[in-house]
């Protein structure tokens, strides 16, 4: 049953890539210009560091799957790509090897190919700490992520229905495991309030994975045999939300969820993320393309985010944060309800001493 439900998330995942519309609300998320705010390509680096943790780019392959042979195939060509560019991998729920070891290999894949790169492990909230340890140490990992889906375990025909216990799991994982633990939304979003308790449970960061992307309640809800809970589809908050939410918020964010392309990934970092996550597109250029193709395609993002900061005069990903930003729409009335000043985005150059001619410059 695992084998096949795998299987089954990755089909109608890639069937909701293909059926998505285009827009989202990092739609509502809009770039100040200054005119003279360019700076030098050379001068730009793509380079992140957070909680311990150095990325050479600021882009990271989402957790996905696993735990099949057809699941084992893909992680193999992920690992490939991400060993060919350069960028982070985070697996996809470890739990299939827990109930079945012998599908070990569908995970450790992704080490074999990927030897020197920076992996990441995956578990749910109701892992042990035995499990957690035996996660990492399968793939030799270099942190390890905790994933949290409430919405879709209760889609899930066969789901949990037990979720008291997760906090505190959270907590006894984190102190006891040798690696920075990543708590992840799977889709959903993360509020402030969310985070701050993550954050006095010890984690390291947080991935607020918010609405836009592969949609759980949706994939769930099309394995039910009368797809009754279609009302949940599309639940949660959008990642500029969730991104917005978290500022102040004395944590290390990055996000993940609706990351349509590299101008998407350059308003997740002004947001304030520390480094994001694509999965879904990723997927299914890997499935449509082959490995060169989502090897071209993470290239490709590379290059143009570095043109974009280039343009934006940001020096580094950090350095984004300080580039004026207008938000319009839903996502202005979302931040007026949860009590953010949205006039201090697009005036904060200012705060970093631009001069008035060079305004959007990061320095």
């Amino acid at each position: 049953m695992t084998s096949q439900r795998k299987d089954d998330h990755v089909r109608l995942a890639v069937e909701q890539q293909r059926g998505l519309s285009g827009g989202n609300q990092f739609d509502e998320v809009s770039f100040l210009h200054h005119a003279l705010a360019g700076i030098d390509r050379p001068d730009v680096s793509l380079a992140v560091s957070f909680a311990g943790v150095s990325w050479p780019v600021p882009l990271y392959i989402n957790a996905m799957t696993g735990g099949s042979e057809k699941t084992g195939v893909i992680n193999r060509d992920l690992a490939i790509a991400a060993r060919e560019t350069g960028v982070p991998l985070a697996s996809g729920s470890m739990s299939a090897y827990f109930r079945d070891p012998s599908c070990a290999g569908t995970f450790s894949v992704l080490r074999e190919e990927n030897p020197d790169g920076f992996v990441v492990a995956n578990v749910n909230a109701t892992a042990s700490v035995d499990k957690a340890r035996r996660a990492v140490d399968l793939l030799r990992a270099d942190a390890l992520q905790i994933h949290l889906n409430v919405v879709q375990e209760t889609v899930m025909p066969e789901g949990d229905r037990s979720f008291s216990a997760w906090a505190p799991q959270i907590a006894t994982i984190a102190a006891a495991v040798d690696v920075p633990v990543i708590v992840k939304e799977v889709g959903f979003g993360m509020s402030r309030e969310t985070v701050l308790l993550l954050r006095e449970l010890g984690v390291r960061a947080v991935d607020v994975s918010g609405r836009g992307g592969t949609d759980f309640a949706r994939i769930e809800n099309g394995r039910r045999e009368f797809a009754e809970y279609a009302y949940l589809h599309g639940w949660g908050q959008s990642t500029a939300a969730c991104l917005l939410d978290a500022q102040q918020v004395d944590l290390p964010v990055l996000a993940s969820g609706g990351v349509r392309h590299p101008l998407d990934v350059a308003r997740s970092l002004a947001l304030g993320a520390h480094g994001v996550g694509v999965s879904g597109g990723f997927l299914r250029t890997l499935l449509e393309g082959g490995v060169s193709a989502l090897i071209g395609q993470i290239t490709v993002w590379l290059d143009q985010l570095a043109a974009l900061q280039t343009m934006l005069g940001a020096r580094t990903p950090t350095d984004l944060s300080h580039c004026d930003l207008v938000i319009s729409g839903e996502l202005r009335s979302f931040c007026d309800d949860r009590g953010i000043d949205t006039r201090l985005l697009a005036q904060r150059s200012r705060a970093v001493g631009s001069s008035p001619e060079l305004a959007g410059t990061a320095r």
